[in-house]
């Protein structure tokens, strides 16, 4: 997720956020809805660990391509030019065939210089990740996927810039993650209120037990590069429904009500994997999942 640049230069008073042990207590309706398979946290908390664990960008890349290989989705990369720094990108075909319409889901890699970044974006990416290998275990009916993880992202969206710049394939949607570690509410921004992923993301979040909020209003992130090419996309994050409000106040550039834990900890010292919860984003995943499985096949 980009700050504004005021955000980025004047750091937040970050709260104590952790409860004893560095762990964050699992909210009531968390222990009320169904559960994720064990699969599916374990194995979400184990990238997003791996991401946080390595020493820099390249690193993070690294672990990503490594686990893109043994899942059988070799990493292809696409290198770009950002002033004098060099970004590269990674992506890999998931499933489907070549003549049909391409379903391309992403999210970006890298992190600012402080913290770890585990928020902000390793949760994305490993959701990215997650997404894929399903989708390859098992494809959808009517649209190709592939799966591509941005670089400098923090540097404003520069990654997904670049794919478009590069004369890409255009996709028939473009899905993004960011922000994706923990919470009650499923926040996904699209900019057509009728799209039918929209109706589709309430009903499988409903079967989760989670909350959503679908709207044009969202913290920017690599979705409004594909938007600004007038290439159709959509994002998603999962936090808790009563940051949102205070979110949307902190980009607005307004007073929030109070700080909301996104803004703690992203982008700061905090932003490490003691905050992230697993078992809520593996319900978010299955919820995702759903959605875009059921957009698939009800597209004539």
């Amino acid at each position: 997720m980009s700050l504004p640049v005021p955000l980025r230069r004047a750091p937040l008073a970050f709260a104590a956020l952790l409860l004893a042990g560095g762990m964050l207590a699992q909210p009531a309706w968390a222990r009320d809805t169904p559960a994720p398979s064990a699969v599916a946290t374990t194995t979400w908390q184990a990238d997003v660990t791996g991401m946080a664990s390595a020493a820099d960008n390249a690193g993070r890349r690294d672990y990503l391509r490594k686990r893109l290989e043994a899942a059988g989705m070799p990493a292809q990369v696409q290198t770009f030019a950002h002033g004098d720094v060099v970004g590269e990108n990674l992506m890999a075909q998931v499933s489907g065939d070549a003549a049909q319409p391409l379903l391309l889901i992403g999210a970006h890699s890298d992190r600012v210089s402080e913290g770890r970044g585990a928020t902000d974006n390793a949760s994305g990416s490993a959701v990215a990740l997650a997404l894929a290998e399903r989708f390859r275990s098992k494809p959808l009916q009517r649209h190709r996927v592939q799966v591509a993880f941005w670089d400098l992202e923090e540097e404003g969206l520069r990654g997904a810039a670049a794919y478009i710049a590069d004369k890409r394939e255009k996709p028939a949607l473009y899905v993004n993650f960011d922000v994706f570690g923990w919470g009650d509410s499923l926040w996904m921004m699209t900019p057509d209120d009728a799209h039918p992923l929209v109706a589709r993301s309430r009903d499988a979040a409903q079967a989760q037990g989670l909350q959503i909020t679908a709207g044009r209003q969202y913290p920017p992130t690599d979705h409004l590069a594909f938007l600004k090419a007038e290439w159709p996309a959509v994002s998603y994050s999962l936090v808790g429904a009563a940051e949102i409000p205070n979110i949307l106040a902190v980009f607005s550039g307004k007073e929030p009500e109070s700080m909301p834990k996104v803004m703690k900890v992203i982008h700061s010292a905090d932003d490490t994997v003691a905050h992230v919860d697993a078992h809520a984003v593996a319900k978010g995943i299955d919820a995702v999942e759903a959605a875009i499985r059921a957009w698939d096949a009800g597209v004539e």
